[in-house]
C-alpha cells in the first residue's frame, strides 16, 4: 500500500472533490521560498561556440562529425552571477541579469563511424524584467534553472563545435520566508505494499511510537 494504491484513507494527499474548507484543522508555520515572481523565456536559432573535452571514446579518428548537442540530465545550471538593477520609472520592478553556465553533452560520430560524446559549457547572460519587493531582513534572490538543445552544428576544429540551438530559462525572485497556512493536519502513512512479509517482530515497542509530534 502506499498513498495512491489500495487507499481510501481521507488523511492522504489526493485531489479536492468537495469544499476545500472541509477537514481544515489547524494554521501551521512553514518556512519556504516564496516565489515573488517568475517568467520563462525561450529563445531559437541562439548562436553557440562549445570548446569540448572528456572525449569517450578518448582518443576518436578525426574529422568528426556532430549530431546533437543537450543539456545534460541531472546536472543543473549553475547561476555565475546575478544582478538585481531598480526601474527608477516602476520601484517595484526590475532589470534582473542572470549569467549562466549550463553543462552540455556533444554527441558526434567519428571518421571510422563511431558514435561518441563529449562535454562542454555554455556560457551565457541574459537580462529580464520581473517584480522585485521592497528590500527587508528577509532578502530575496535570483533562481534559475537553464535547458539547451541543438540539432544544427559543426567542428570547426577538433574540439570545437559552434552552432544554432534553442534555449530555455525559468527565472524567479524567491525569498526564504515564514508562511502561516491552513492545513488538513498530519497525513496518515499506509504500510509499503512488500513481496514477503516478515512475522517476527524484534521491537514491537518501537512500532508505538506517533510519527509526527504531538501539539494538542
Amino acid at each position: 500500500m502506499s498513498f495512491y494504491i489500495n487507499n481510501t484513507n481521507p488523511n492522504r494527499p489526493s485531489s479536492i472533490n468537495a469544499s476545500a474548507l472541509n477537514g481544515i484543522c489547524e494554521k501551521i508555520l512553514v518556512e519556504v521560498n516564496k516565489v515573488f515572481d517568475a517568467c520563462l523565456f525561450r529563445e531559437d536559432n541562439e548562436s553557440y561556440t562549445l570548446n569540448l573535452s572528456n572525449f569517450v571514446p578518448e582518443n576518436p579518428t578525426y574529422p568528426l562529425t556532430f549530431i546533437t548537442a543537450d543539456s545534460i540530465p541531472g546536472q543543473p545550471a549553475i547561476i555565475t552571477s546575478a544582478n538585481i538593477e531598480r526601474i527608477d520609472s516602476k520601484p517595484n520592478f526590475s532589470n534582473v541579469t542572470v549569467s549562466l553556465s549550463i553543462p552540455v553533452q556533444v554527441n558526434f560520430k567519428d571518421a571510422n563511424d563511431v558514435n561518441g560524446t563529449a562535454t562542454s559549457n555554455l556560457v551565457i547572460t541574459r537580462t529580464v524584467v520581473l517584480f522585485v519587493p521592497q528590500d527587508s531582513l528577509s532578502s530575496v534572490q535570483v533562481s534559475a534553472v537553464a535547458f539547451f538543445s541543438s540539432q544544427i552544428g559543426s567542428f570547426t576544429d577538433t574540439t570545437t563545435v559552434s552552432g544554432t540551438g534553442c534555449l530555455q530559462i525559468i527565472t524567479k525572485i524567491i525569498a526564504l520566508v515564514d508562511v502561516l497556512v491552513p492545513t488538513f493536519g498530519y497525513p496518515c502513512l499506509p504500510p509499503c505494499q512488500t513481496i514477503e512479509n516478515e512475522s517476527n517482530v524484534a521491537c514491537p515497542g518501537f512500532f508505538n511510537q506517533p510519527i509526527y509530534p504531538n501539539t494538542r
